[in-house]
């Protein structure tokens, strides 16, 4: 299926070098940005923000002002059409038709592909669910590329939630790319979901799995904490019983190298204990700033794309639907329910949430 359109669903539908050149912009607007005030005079970027967000939907619409475009959009479904009923379909198509460009974040995994199948401008996932977060993932890059001075040779460790955890999803799908290593830190309960491992021994990268913070603290060049996220879970009980599972406080940090950064994607809750925020090698903040480069480097790259893409590589396979009560397709009938084989015929990955089913 193809659009008339480039999009950012994912960022391993684009070669590394187009990360690489997005982020190299992005540094080049944090160090310059008066040189890219009227990048986008004229331009409209529309936001629909589904599920409430701070960081991400503020800097997005940072980074369009600071380029001369203007804003429209939604931040709360129930004042917008969607408390009507109207699907993805409707609504991007109709907001698509105001902007030229469109910035969704939604808590349904494939939202974003959903939405690009149909839209007549660009579209960039801002969270899908517990799925992708792509422009996240830009900005850990260039948080990494100016903190670190380097996107390789890394040991990474990632604590929290890697179950539903989109940023550290996204991140670590970018990260394996650069000959990386990582440390999984979760409960047995909130792992790593298998196909991101698969994805990270296929890139050639390497991870291991610990229970405890303390346990990998000593050899971590990053630390990646995430938050416990409870609107993830099915009940309030299964969220207390893992919420303060991982604490990073200063008595953990004294554990770390002296070089060694913290990173968060935001908003934390009580995962990072406030005494550790004046540590030099907390960059969560700095990390929320760097956002706003990257995403006016993303928007201005995303207009300048040439036009056409494939949006669905996959097949329907008859009346084969994907086994994830989160997927887009279990809540938009009209949706083709596109697969794509991994090895053989048996076994499919849903091309909008990438969970897997034999058949």
């Amino acid at each position: 299926m193809k659009s008339e359109f480039q999009h950012l669903i994912d960022l391993s539908d684009y070669p590394v070098s187009w990360w690489q050149n997005v982020v190299e912009l992005g540094e080049e607007i944090k160090n310059n940005p008066e040189k890219f005030a009227h990048e986008c005079d004229g331009k409209i970027m529309a936001t629909l923000f589904y599920e409430p967000s701070t960081r991400t939907q503020m800097s997005f619409q940072t980074a369009m002002i600071r380029l001369g475009g203007q804003i429209i959009g939604f931040d709360n479904p129930a004042n917008s059409s969607v408390a009507k009923g109207e699907t993805i379909k409707d609504t991007t198509k109709i907001v698509s038709s105001y902007a030229d460009i469109l910035v969704i974040r939604h808590p349904i995994a494939g939202a974003a592909k959903a939405a690009s199948l149909t839209a007549d401008c660009s579209v960039i996932n801002a969270g899908d669910g517990g799925h992708l977060h792509p422009t996240q993932t830009l900005t850990d890059l260039l948080t990494l590329k100016i903190e670190k001075k380097t996107l390789s040779g890394l040991t990474i460790g990632m604590c929290g939630d890697l179950l539903n955890g989109r940023t550290v999803h996204s991140l670590c799908k970018a990260l394996s790319m650069f000959d990386n290593n990582f440390i999984f830190i979760s409960t047995k309960e909130l792992g790593m979901p298998a196909y991101i491992k698969d994805i990270i021994k296929a890139n050639g990268s390497r991870f291991e799995e610990v229970n405890t913070l303390e346990e990998a603290m000593g050899r971590l060049d990053v630390l990646y904490m995430t938050r416990i996220q409870q609107e993830r879970f099915a009940s309030e009980e299964e969220y207390l019983a893992q919420k303060n599972t991982y604490v990073l406080d200063r008595k953990k940090m004294k554990l770390a190298k002296k070089d060694m950064i913290v990173m968060h994607p935001l908003p934390r809750v009580d995962e990072i204990a406030v005494d550790v925020d004046d540590d030099s090698r907390a960059m969560y903040f700095t990390q929320a700033k760097y956002g706003v480069f990257v995403r006016m480097a993303l928007i201005m790259t995303m207009l300048k794309e040439k036009k056409s893409s494939v949006t669905l590589k996959g097949k329907v396979y008859g009346k084969v639907k994907c086994d994830n009560p989160k997927c887009i397709t279990n809540h938009e009938a009209h949706l083709p329910k596109s697969f794509i084989t991994c090895g053989d015929e048996t076994l499919l990955e849903c091309e909008y949430c990438d969970e897997r089913k034999l058949i």
